[in-house]
């Protein structure tokens, strides 16, 4: 079976994390992409680490299946008549480079499309393409900081906190695809292509969703609460007898469910009804349920909330999530063949198709991997390649 996006060919000019990502995902569906990279070092991400497997960065592995790379000299003019020519039969092609750099190179989006008119331009920044803050550079750390995102994360009394990982980046590397594949429905029905401008900025204040709302609607700063949630209790981390773990109450029926289970008359008060009272009241309420958590272990409460239908779960390590017999069920970790590692493994796709499922087919390539085989694809006789090669533009 084909993958959904099975004809669609996609020019992948982006590195690090967020462009790449997003053209795995396409690579994942189908699509037949096509990664450039600089000629000496590649990829950024080629050289963050440990850990290294076989001069492989696990971070360069992580986002770069399902592609085939080539190396180009994009500021040589044989380097940019190659990228027309990989243009001209593209339907997409994914950027991010600062504002304006494509512009400067003689190749930004109006001259793409006297090459190719229904070309795609997903163009990818940490600010945007327009805006006070369009010029300036935009590291997903940096992003955390200034869209509120860390002012909201960690505990109330320590110092603001960054996600465990590049959540900018990763949410906007979703964000460029969902706009992609909403591009390419659009040229489908009127043959227009279009640019696609995502900045991490705009992906991550999006990304906020109840919490600006709260702010929006209130006027009232969110401020940190570690673990706990603004607008449901109890929604946090609770110790039992031998260590922590989460419940997360919903509704209003499973609070009842959890207070009849802990056995405890006060907490089946009719302030606690409703989750406006609890919000209300939460410090005493939570002070309450913690005393009772304490004296069983977690394995115990598990048990006895699973069997209630209370929502509730253990703190997994990386190690136990990935390893957990729900995550081999679903196919979220892969074995995928190297031609220099044995048994790679990476995190599987989360998208379950029923008719057109998703392949794990291409590895994450070397540097420069099919830069010979895509050229000569595209005419370029072996001598001419061996030349270019010589001469740095390959």
């Amino acid at each position: 079976m084909s993958g959904s996006l099975q004809g669609i060919k996609v020019i992948d000019l982006s590195r690090v994390l967020a462009g790449p990502y997003c053209t795995m995902i396409l690579g994942d569906m189908g699509a037949e992409v096509i990664k450039v990279e600089s000629v000496d070092t590649g990829d950024e991400t080629r050289g963050w680490g440990p850990p290294f497997v076989e001069g492989e960065s696990a971070y360069y592995l992580c986002a770069n299946r399902n592609k085939q790379g080539m190396t180009l000299n994009l500021k040589s003019p044989k380097g940019m008549e190659i990228l027309q020519k990989l243009v001209s039969d593209a339907d997409v092609v994914v950027q991010n480079f600062k504002p304006g750099t494509l512009e400067r190179l003689g190749f930004g989006y109006e001259e793409m499309k006297k090459v190719n008119e229904g070309i795609i331009l997903a163009s990818i920044s940490g600010f945007g393409a327009t805006g006070a803050y369009a010029p300036l550079p935009g590291y997903d750390y940096i992003i955390q900081a200034m869209s509120g995102l860390m002012s909201i994360t960690g505990e109330k009394e320590a110092q603001p906190a960054k996600v465990g990982v590049a959540i900018a980046d990763v949410l906007t590397g979703l964000y460029t695809c969902i706009g992609i594949l909403g591009a390419i429905q659009h040229r489908n029905r009127t043959g227009e292509g279009q640019e696609v401008d995502i900045s991490l900025f705009d992906s991550q204040l999006a990304a906020l969703v109840n919490v600006a709302s709260n702010y929006l609607c209130s006027g009232e700063i969110p401020e940190r609460l570690g673990n706990a949630h603004p607008n449901i209790v109890p929604y946090q981390v609770f110790t039992a007898s031998d260590g922590d773990f989460i419940i997360a109450v919903g509704n209003d029926r499973q609070y009842r469910k959890l207070a009849i289970l802990l056995d405890d008359e006060a907490l089946l008060s009719e302030k606690y009804e409703t989750n406006s009272g609890r919000l209300k009241h939460k410090n005493d309420l939570v002070n309450m349920i913690a005393t009772r958590i304490k004296t069983r272990s977690r394995a115990e409460w598990k048990k006895l909330l699973d069997e209630k239908g209370i929502p509730n779960g253990p703190i997994y390590t990386v190690k136990e999530a990935l390893e957990s017999n729900h995550a081999l069920s679903r196919n979220m970790v892969v074995n995928v063949s190297h031609p220099n590692i044995q048994n790679l493994k990476l995190v599987g796709s989360p998208l379950k198709f029923s008719k057109t499922p998703v392949k794990m087919d291409k590895h994450p390539p070397l540097h420069g991997e099919h830069t010979e085989e895509i050229l000569q694809k595209l005419g370029y006789p072996k001598a001419e390649i061996t030349k270019m090669k010589k001469e740095l533009i390959l």
